[in-house]
């Protein structure tokens, strides 16, 4: 897996916005990398940082991105932007200005080139004489929309959206007050419908407590080269969403700490610093390595804080003890005082209202008795490992709230370290723990549309794309079935559910984790009657049905899937093809995740004898494979033996 720390691969040249005449805007990044993902490795500050925003405002402005250019200025300037390129990039910054009607500003901009033009002397190089007649020609657009102004005028595209009236519950944030919250020992938390409910009406709308996006789903492009045809996989969830609040990117912002993490807007990396990011920047590595779940779980004890977290903890130590109590009662009359109505039912606050909160979430279901004993334990060796990490970087004072740390700054270095972690550790270590067995069920994968190919054909293929992993606790009230009455819809971190279909009083509101399952087996079983057991779309059914069952944490499943994917993959491209690499590596990632020690070394050890091939020792899958092996040969061998 790549370090996340900041590496810059190469100085950017002058390119586009080093020379006075300049060209395309992806000229003069760093090398082997376009202006978005070369700003992410240059050093804050740099000169190069500037080119490579200034670069990025060059390619926005001709695509008619006007707003998000003039923030790509701004930025360049804020990072040194060189003095003698200053007209050219404040003359972009009038242009765009007038194209927004904000014809004062423009102006102002003008007046500033005029200044700066003064204040080097005289011009006479080709270049700087079209800049001059390029500052004249604004010139005189400015005179003209200052005498009519009613050209400058611009009519407002975006039209107010029709908001859809419907009365909140008073009981359950953010859902509908056609809804109930039920609780029974049989199914335990659930909602039903109060009154009757008509298809398409809204019924729920919860922001996710905690969003963690996935970075290995991403775009793949067919690339037309002059002498062949080439993929580009450069593209990944991660160059394209905003890693807060996942709204597609067009400008990103880099975090000032790492490579890795970028924002739609300055705002939401400052938020993201603040709330969890100066704790995981200099965690990133082992984060992806360890897998969402683990990111997730992190995040999710961040955003809370100690005081809540241990508060949880400690109230659910004493619950434990409660619950032991009853136990020994001999009468249900010597018990304690059971809890009645919604104040009884886990994750209400004292009012009896079931929010989207901490505590919600923490009253999640983690299930820990259905799990494995070997996953359990890999889980928490998991957790265990960001804590150690986080003890020996000097982060416990940050994530207990102990201190602040500037922004961009890095890690403390650690007086003394410890083989024992500090008993407030131990704590979130306890409470992450949880939620890694809680996501198990209780995750809800975040999705968009993602177009296919180049989207130049008459027809545009769209496919659904897992882009985040998060924690909904409302949306997780619903209990699952084969036959759902409900739709969910993302927009960023927003999920919408309505009823697909009506959905009387008294009847239960069901949501669907597996009803993929249920219709890859079904095309499954269709396709038998026509394809070959060999044909490659029945490869590509068994690699969807073992991507589900990774979804819903069921390994075994996943991996039997799986092989039964690279069998034909094998057939149809070879021992030693470099598609059989990556279903090996992806197989490699599912026995990991699923504790199947010896297959997953076997495995690795596969993947990476070809990968090594196509890919050379230093790419990212076999970095990441390495680190598994790296990870398993460090358990006990008592676990090794048995496994």
């Amino acid at each position: 897996m790549a370090a996340l720390r900041r590496a810059v691969p190469g100085r950017a040249g002058a390119g586009a916005e080093g020379t006075a005449g300049g060209g395309a805007a992806g000229r003069g990044s760093a090398v082997g990398l376009r202006p978005p993902q070369a700003a992410s490795h240059e050093l804050p500050g740099s000169p190069e940082a500037s080119l490579c925003f200034a670069n990025r405002s060059a390619a926005l402005f001709h695509l008619g991105h006007f707003e998000v250019c003039l923030e790509d200025i701004a930025r360049a300037q804020s990072h040194g932007y060189p003095d003698r390129l200053l007209p050219k990039v404040l003359l972009r910054k009038a242009e765009c200005l007038l194209r927004l009607g904000r014809v004062p500003d423009a102006a102002d901009a003008l007046a500033a080139v005029e200044n700066k033009i003064a204040v080097d002397g005289i011009m006479t190089s080709p270049a700087h004489q079209t800049l001059l007649k390029k500052l004249n020609q604004l010139k005189l657009k400015v005179c003209e929309r200052e005498s009519c102004p009613e050209a400058a005028r611009e009519t407002c595209g975006d039209t107010q959206r029709e908001t859809e009236i419907w009365e909140e519950n008073d009981s359950i944030s953010g859902a509908s007050s056609s809804l109930s919250l039920k609780f029974n020992t049989e199914k335990g938390r659930h909602l039903v419908a109060s009154r009757d409910i008509l298809p398409g009406q809204n019924l729920l709308k919860e922001e996710a407590f905690v969003s963690v996006l996935c970075p290995e789903e991403g775009e793949s492009r067919l690339l037309q080269d002059s002498s062949e045809m080439v993929w580009d996989t450069q593209f990944t969830n991660a160059d394209l969403y905003c890693h807060r609040c996942l709204k597609q990117l067009l400008a990103s912002v880099p975090c000032r700490g790492c490579s890795y993490a970028k924002y739609c807007s300055q705002n939401c990396a400052d938020t993201a610093w603040e709330q969890y990011h100066r704790t995981e920047c200099s965690l990133g590595a082992l984060l992806l390595t360890l897998g969402v779940f683990c990111h997730v779980a992190l995040r999710t004890v961040l955003l809370a804080g100690f005081s809540e977290v241990s508060r949880l903890v400690v109230r659910s130590h004493d619950d434990d003890d409660l619950h032991s109590a009853k136990a020994r009662c001999k009468h249900p009359r010597d018990a304690p005082d059971t809890r009645t109505g919604t104040r009884g039912i886990p994750g209400c606050n004292d009012n009896g209202q079931y929010q989207s909160s901490y505590r919600a979430v923490f009253n999640l279901l983690p299930h820990a008795e259905k799990h494995s004993p070997e996953h359990k334990f890999l889980c928490m060796l998991s957790v265990v490992a960001i804590c150690r990490k986080l003890q020996e970087a000097g982060l416990e004072a940050a994530v207990l709230n102990q201190e602040s740390s500037e922004k961009g700054s890095g890690p403390k270095a650690c007086e003394k370290t410890s083989d024992e972690l500090s008993p407030e550790l131990q704590i979130m270590a306890e409470a992450m723990l949880r939620h890694v067995l809680q996501l198990q069920c209780n995750a809800q994968a975040i999705t968009v549309m993602q177009e296919l190919g180049s989207g130049d054909g008459a027809v545009v293929n769209k496919k659904p794309v897992r882009l985040a992993t998060a924690f909904f606790p409302v949306l997780s009230l619903l209990n699952h079935s084969c036959s759902p009455n409900i739709s969910v819809s993302f927009s960023g971190t927003a999920a919408t559910v309505r009823a697909s279909q009506p959905i009387s009083s008294g009847q239960e509101i069901f949501h669907c984790y597996d009803e993929a399952i249920k219709m890859l087996l079904k095309c499954q079983m269709d396709a038998r009657n026509f394809l070959s057991p060999e044909h490659l779309l029945m490869g590509e059914m068994e690699d969807h049905l073992a991507q589900v069952y990774a979804t819903l944490g069921k390994w075994q499943e996943a991996a039997r899937h799986l092989e039964r994917s690279i069998q034909i993959v094998e057939m149809h491209h070879g021992p030693s093809s470099v598609e059989m690499g990556h279903e090996l590596f992806k197989l490699a990632q599912i026995l990991f995740n699923g504790f199947a020690v010896s297959e997953a070394l076997s495995t690795i050890q596969r993947a990476e004898k070809i990968l090594t091939v196509h890919c050379g020792p230093q790419s990212t899958h076999i970095r990441e494979l390495q680190e598994m092996k790296t990870c398993l040969l460090e358990l006990p061998k008592s676990i090794l033996q048995r496994t």
